[in-house]
Formats: C-alpha cells, structure tokens, sequence
C-alpha cells in the first residue's frame, strides 16, 4: 500500500520560502496604504459634515444636509459601475465576499466607489473595498515583477495582500485571518499553505499600523470599544434572552438582505437614476430619525464603526423609542446602501444589532452590554453566514467584557445562523415525471437546461 502523499511538502520548498518573504515584504507598503485610505475616509466625512457646512455660513449641519452628499454619492457610484470595469467591486447584497483577485484596471473604480460610498455617508463598511484593494495592489507588483505569474501563486500573493490591508480595522491580526479563513471556505493542511502567508502579511500590517500611529496620532482605525459598562456573570434569563435576540436578528437579516436583493434588480437597470435616489433615501431616512428622536443623523448614516462604541457606552441616552426608530431607518437605509453602492456589509449589521440588543435591555432581565453583545454577534451571523467569525469579532470588539459574555454571544449566534440558513433555503425542486408521464415532444426542455 502506498504512503499517502505529505500535504506539507510544498511548505519545505524554495519557492514557499520566497513566498513568505515575498507576503512579509508586502505587508508594509500595502498596510501604509490601507491606513491612509481610512485617514482619507474620515476627513472626507469630518469635512463634509462638519467643515462644510461652516465654511458655507451655517452655525453647524442644517438638518436637510445629508441630501447633499448621499445625493452626489449616489450619481458618482452609480457613474463608476456602469462605465468602470470591475463595477467598482462586488455588490454587498449578495454578503461578505472573500476569494477573487482584482484585476489592476479594477482597482481605480473600486477604490472611487468606495471613497464616495463611505466618505459620503453612505450605511456601508470600508472591509470589503480593504480586501479588493490590498489584494489587488499585492497582485499587481507580482505581475509587474514578473508577467508570468501561476494562477495559484497569485492568488495566494492577492490574499497576503488582502490580509494586511484588513487585519488591523477588525482589531488582530488573528482576527483578520479568521475571517478571510471561514468565508474563504477552505480547511486542512491546504488552509494552512495558502492563508500562512497572508497571516505573516496581517502581523507586518499590525506593526505598520501601530508605527504609524505613533508618526501621527491618527489612530489605528480599530474598532475595538474601551470603557464598558461592567458586566459580571450571564444567567438562565440572558440565556434566554439569547435565544429571542438570536431569532429576531435572523429575521431582521432575512428581511434586510431580500429587500437590498429586491431593490438592486431595479437599481442596476437604471443606476444612473436610480443610485442617486437611493442616496437621496438614505438622507431622508436620517433626516426623519434625527427629527423623531433628538439624535444627530450620523447615527443613521456612515458604517456604524465609529459610532457603535458611543451607542453602547452612552446607552442611557436612548429611549426605546428611539432604538427602535433606529433600528428601523439604519435598516432600510441599509438595505438601500446594499443595493447599489459599494462596501463592506459587516458594521452596519453589528451596529443594528448593537442597537437592537440595548433596546431589549429596557425590559427586565438583560444588561446592557450583554444585549450590544448578543445582538452583535446574531446580526453579523444573520448577514455575513460566518458564525464563528461573529463570535470572534464581539469577543474581540468588547475588551475584557467579550470573554464574559462569550457563552450568550455563542448561542444567539447558533440561534441566529441556524434560522437564517432555514429561512434562505432554496426553492423545492419540482418532483420528477415518471416513466408514465410522458411530455410532447420537442415541446420541455430537459430537466439540467431549465432556468430556474
């Protein structure tokens, strides 16, 4: 009987070599690139929304501002996907994407989708266009290097690329690599060879991240939340608890995602038109939840990876009516964002879910931090289907807290994951004819040409 084969073996070759030293030497620049992009991110939204507005005569943001930029996101995303190649990167709707390396005439449009998606306040993360981007610059010096590059290499090279350019925003770089690693799809030994690079890549990132930081004060961009409330120990109401936020953000993320899915196939026949209107609906719904509850529109517009860890340490500031309007207008605002703008799907579900379990925590029985948590937690499994990653990221996010909370984060999760595959279960397949039923012919096709 033959030995089977050592899936290990290209690891002990020269060539994996260079390819760690090669993901190590790409870590830097390409991490120095996404921090810059996040630094242009927030001046883009701290100058339109604030410097703006002053430099035009007004004491601070007139409550009809957010028309202005979402309305001109709109015409300028909806311009690049119609006449840039790439489309300016995957849609969000159809959830967190990772695998796929962006061609080199992909990434301007990519990169100006995203700048006027998120810059403009668009309810959209900058994850995805992290990943596309630092994937695609990576690609891109390999091919200038050397023209012939094997598939399997570059796209090894793309995700140490991708790797660096997130690894930082989610607060670890071992977070990073988890992500990347459960919506990659891939395990075993073959995992281990092809994202090991891109983890080398994410710890060179994380140095250039804190370096630069330290250059300039800026920040690191990390989403991680200091300050929490204390919060001691779970008990048999907040597993239950769990249990109810679990199925709740399962159908609030079956609802987001098949009415972005719904509204993109009008968009993308008229995005010219149509983009802008979105954007323009994005603006109302903020308008109209700063109006009803007091609060500023910011809570409405943006990622939501600014603003969560005030949402949870100023909790007492909120109503539950105005939670709930919250709720409501980031989610149709962000299923809006989902179907014809570009970005990341990942912080504004945390951010609803945030939301969603502090609303909860009015009625008796659940703590504010282990609702932001739970909630958090379900909702990102509810829109991004990768469950162990949301229980990493809450855990993370939450600081000390996260490993208290850990056991309710991991069954509103479960509870939340399991619904959500229920309910997006396909169509059942028409039962086959029997050999009695006989069709005309010429008049069926076959039962594999069928288009369902």
């Amino acid at each position: 009987m033959a030995a089977p084969a050592d899936p290990f073996a290209p690891m002990r070759s020269r060539q994996y070599l260079r390819l760690l030293a090669l993901a190590a030497i790409l870590g830097a620049p390409i991490s120095a690139i996404a921090f810059w992009f996040l630094k242009l991110v927030a001046l883009l939204q701290g100058w339109v929304f604030a410097s703006l507005p002053k430099g035009l005569g007004f004491h601070g943001e007139p409550i009809w501002w957010p028309l202005l930029p979402l309305g001109v996101a709109g015409v300028l995303v909806g311009a690049v996907i119609k006449y840039q190649p790439g489309k300016g990167g995957h849609s969000p709707a159809d959830g967190f994407k990772a695998g796929g390396v962006a061609q080199p005439n992909e990434l301007p449009g990519i990169f100006a989708a995203a700048i006027a998606s998120l810059g403009l306040g668009v309810v959209i993360g900058p994850e995805a266009p992290l990943i596309a981007i630092g994937g695609g610059l990576a690609f891109l010096a390999v091919k200038l290097a050397r023209r012939d590059v094997p598939a399997t290499a570059g796209a090894v090279v793309a995700a140490a690329g991708s790797f660096a350019a997130i690894s930082t925003l989610l607060g670890s770089p071992l977070a990073g690599a988890f992500l990347l690693l459960e919506a990659s799809g891939l395990g075993g030994a073959m995992a281990t060879i092809a994202l090991l690079p891109g983890l080398l890549g994410a710890g060179i990132g994380a140095l250039i991240f804190v370096g630069l930081n330290s250059l300039t004060g800026y920040g690191t961009f990390s989403l991680a939340i200091p300050h929490l409330p204390p919060f001691h120990h779970p008990d048999v109401a907040q597993f239950g608890w769990a249990i109810v936020l679990g199925v709740a953000a399962a159908f609030g993320g079956y609802g987001i995602k098949r009415l972005a899915l719904y509204l993109r196939g009008h968009v993308e026949h008229r995005l010219l038109l149509l983009t802008p209107v979105a954007g323009l609906a994005i603006a109302g719904l903020a308008i109209a939840y700063a109006e009803g509850s007091g609060h500023p529109t910011s809570d409405v517009l943006f990622s939501g990876q600014t603003f969560l860890g005030p949402l949870i340490t100023h909790a007492a500031a909120y109503t539950a009516s105005a939670l709930l309007l919250l709720i409501a207008c980031k989610g149709v605002a962000y299923a809006l964002a989902l179907s014809g703008f570009r970005g990341g799907p990942t912080f504004p579900a945390m951010f609803i879910g945030a939301a969603g379990g502090i609303a909860l925590s009015h009625l008796p029985g659940l703590p504010v931090v282990p609702g932001a948590a739970i909630g958090i937690g379900a909702m990102a499994a509810a829109m991004l289907r990768l469950p162990m990653t949301s229980v990493l990221l809450t855990t993370l996010f939450l600081g000390s807290g996260g490993i208290t909370v850990l056991p309710l984060v991991i069954v509103g999760v479960v509870v939340s994951f399991v619904l959500t595959i229920w309910l997006a279960r396909p169509a059942p397949t028409p039962k086959a004819h029997t050999a009695t039923q006989t069709a005309p012919p010429l008049t069926r096709q076959p039962a594999a040409m069928q288009v369902r």
